[in-house]
């Protein structure tokens, strides 16, 4: 049973803790001081000479063209029987952003805008030079960003560099440059697939299967006319990237205040360590004698 005497010996030992706890972090003041300033500065120093990056990004939208949806559902088994394909086509979402992720599309924009020595410094004693590898791995990682909102079908390309108005000159490029290979990729799939039928038409004697692969033949003239008149082919530019005016990193702010937090937290556990080993170095002391 607690009596009153235990609770106020309780509440003496509570207080007596707590004026203990702030001896100590008042005794090493000038340690937390020290700590805490000291990596304070660096990181305001970090902060303020680390290479400042921005983002340009441009809003896009996949172009669906339901015709073309509905011919290829309606055609689909008379396509099998001719040996055509009629699937989801290159215009589609999916096959699109995965040669924008392509390595190969990286390679040949870095080729095209040569951006090799832009993108690798060859250090000065390395036995290893870097290669397009290297630059198409540090392209995909550190420059190009995409990202999609799939309850909206929305594609965001974004281009992340030194220099803003670079940034928003590569976003624009990266977008036509994806536009016109799929373009050109359908265009060159619809032309063999026209090839093909008309060859078949042509040893068949069959009169339904010469109206089938007309009705075929149709719907390839009409994504090969679509692949030709149409440069937003895949992707349709909502909002074009512009050059921010905002920097994307360092967010100096952000820096600053995170490394005064740890360096704080820190600090005081170098205080509290130090104290402890003082008082056993004490008490092993006073056991001694």
């Amino acid at each position: 049973m607690d009596t009153g005497a235990d609770r106020m010996d309780d509440s003496a030992t509570n207080e007596i803790s707590l004026i203990d706890l702030w001896r100590v972090v008042w005794g090493g003041k000038f340690v937390i001081i020290g700590i805490t300033g000291f990596f304070t500065v660096l990181a305001i120093a970090y902060a303020l000479l680390a290479t400042e990056w921005y983002r340009a990004g441009a809003l896009l939208a996949s172009v669906e063209d339901q015709s073309m949806s509905d011919i290829r559902g309606q055609l689909s088994g008379l396509a099998a029987i001719a040996g055509v394909r009629t699937g989801a086509g290159n215009s589609s979402r999916s096959e699109a952003l995965a040669v924008l992720r392509s390595r190969e599309f990286a390679r040949n924009f870095i080729t095209e805008f040569e951006l090799m020595p832009v993108f690798l410094k060859e250090p000065a004693n390395s036995k290893e030079q870097p290669d397009m590898r290297d630059a198409v791995r540090f392209f995909r990682e550190d420059v190009l960003h995409v990202g999609e909102n799939r309850d909206s079908g929305l594609v965001t390309l974004g281009i992340e560099w030194t220099d803003p108005v670079i940034a928003a000159e590569w976003a624009n490029a990266l977008v036509k440059r994806l536009n016109d290979q799929m373009r050109n990729r359908a265009s060159r799939n619809a032309e063999a697939n026209i090839n093909f039928l008309r060859t078949e038409m042509a040893s068949n004697n069959v009169v339904a299967l010469e109206q089938s692969i007309s009705r075929i033949m149709e719907g390839e003239m009409q994504k090969l006319m679509l692949a030709r008149g149409n440069e937003e082919y895949s992707f349709r530019v909502i909002d074009r990237a512009e050059a921010p005016r905002i920097r994307s990193r360092p967010r100096r702010t952000l820096i600053v205040a995170s490394v005064f937090v740890v360096s704080g937290i820190l600090s005081l556990l170098v205080v509290f360590v130090r104290s402890a080993i003082r008082e056993n170095s004490a008490t092993s002391t006073s056991a001694s004698v």
